[in-house]
């Protein structure tokens, strides 16, 4: 047996543990279309409602023909003559490949076309049951357990916390903070005096009382409205910001910076004290024609104020940052606080995905880096994101033995501690129970 086949061998016989999705509950996903909005039908079409249809877009496809492609109310037959000409346009991309990844495995489909698409839209209605998500997840997808961005609660009380492990969201905290979230996090909180920032605080402390001791870690996806680049403001100056925001007054933008950076800081050292890593989106953005390239390649420069000022919090950077990734493995050289996560990035761009773990590898030590998260609402898509990610991992460790940068038994010993290892070692929702319920610690 080849090298690389050995690799694939021990890769395919590895369970992920999957660092990022936005999976919606599946009793969400049962209650049918437009139970949530990235639940707009049923049929095959869904596998595309998620990142593929950004490609589609990108390929051409117009926004009415994107209305009727994802409508629940247009049969699977009438659907695929609209996909097909911008199927075949995209369907190399990462985003394509993972829906014909997912169908390849879970439904035997070697070539897409109508006929197929209407089987798999009936295959995707009759697997749809209680239980499907486990077996999806822990079978075909090869997924022990996976972390959850939930996209319906800051934290979602999950049916399942076995296998949907927990993000607690800290941006309606912090970025996102405003009036109507202030009233009804107070209430929830029983804190009366939520419109001053010494409440805020106490709202906020509540928050991690209750969800800290069950979550895998905080998560923020503030690079996509504004730099990371928070700064030290203390709390006199950031009091009269917050009364004026919470009783709807307009902040100029330097005011509301100050603020945000005031509430992330807080929510950082609260997350430090209970021990949960701090996931940040950094790098590419979800969606289309909207990416500011200029602010995006600052991500990796902005966020260094937060490493060096927290020296005892976890960092984990996640999409690799791309496309600046080679940031981000200076980063987890020089910062003994940071992790860089390659959820999502495996389909935005493989081969570059190759090239970050050949020189992540090579330039920062190897428990610095997490190797998939599938980052979707929709749970079927994992199995063809895992798939392009184990093709690209066994594809990076051979080419580093190829070229002479690791011995083969170097390469096999990296299997498990990058798919599973160092994700169990660095979240502490995998230790042995600790006490995360007290601050100061």
């Amino acid at each position: 047996m080849s090298l690389r086949d050995e690799l694939r061998r021990r890769i395919d016989g590895t369970r992920f543990v999957d660092t990022h999705e936005h999976l919606i509950e599946e009793r969400t996903r049962l209650a049918g279309p437009g139970a949530h909005r990235m639940l707009p039908c049923d049929d095959a079409a869904l596998l595309f409602a998620h990142y593929a249809k950004d490609d589609l877009w990108s390929a051409g496809m117009r926004a009415e023909e994107a209305s009727r492609f994802f409508s629940a109310e247009v049969e699977p037959r009438d659907k695929w003559p609209i996909l097909a000409p911008y199927w075949e346009r995209g369907r190399h991309t990462g985003y394509l490949r993972a829906v014909a990844e997912t169908m390849r495995i879970l439904w035997g489909v070697e070539v897409l076309d109508g006929e197929a698409f209407v089987e798999v839209s009936d295959a995707m209605r009759a697997h749809a049951k209680p239980g499907f998500y486990r077996r999806l997840l822990n079978g075909p997808a090869g997924v022990e357990v996976a972390q959850v961005n939930s996209m319906e609660a800051t934290f979602c009380e999950s049916e399942q916390p076995d296998l949907l492990q927990q993000d607690l969201s800290i941006v309606v905290f912090s970025t996102g903070v405003e009036p109507d979230a202030v009233a009804e996090l107070g209430r929830r909180a029983g804190v009366a005096n939520a419109t001053t920032l010494d409440g805020w605080h106490q709202v906020i402390d509540w928050a991690f009382a209750t969800y800290g001791p069950r979550a895998d870690a905080v998560k923020s996806q503030a690079a996509y409205q504004r730099r990371l680049d928070y700064a030290p403001v203390p709390a006199e100056d950031a009091a009269p910001l917050f009364a004026r925001m919470a009783r709807g007054d307009a902040l100029a933008p330097a005011e509301r910076k100050a603020l945000e950076d005031h509430l992330v800081r807080y929510c950082v050292a609260r997350a430090d004290e209970y021990h949960l890593p701090v996931k940040l989106h950094c790098g590419y953005y979800a969606g289309v024609d909207r990416m500011p390239l200029e602010r995006v390649r600052q991500n990796a420069g902005d966020v260094c104020g937060l490493l060096r000022d927290f020296p005892n919090a976890r960092f984990v950077l996640m999409h690799i940052g791309y496309p600046y990734q080679d940031e981000y493995v200076a980063l987890a050289k020089h910062y003994r606080n940071v992790y860089v996560d390659l959820c999502w990035a495996w389909i935005i761009a493989p081969r570059a995905c190759v090239r970050f773990v050949k020189e992540l590898l090579t330039a920062a030590p190897s428990n610095k880096l997490f190797t998939f998260g599938g980052d979707y609402a929709n749970v079927e898509n994992v199995v063809g994101h895992a798939a392009v990610a184990r093709q690209g991992l066994c594809q990076a460790l051979s080419e580093l033995v190829d070229e002479g940068w690791l011995r083969p038994d170097d390469a096999l010993a990296l299997v498990e501690p990058l798919m599973r290892g160092n994700q169990r070692a660095a979240f502490p929702i995998f230790a042995a129970p600790i006490d995360r319920s007290r601050a100061g610690r």
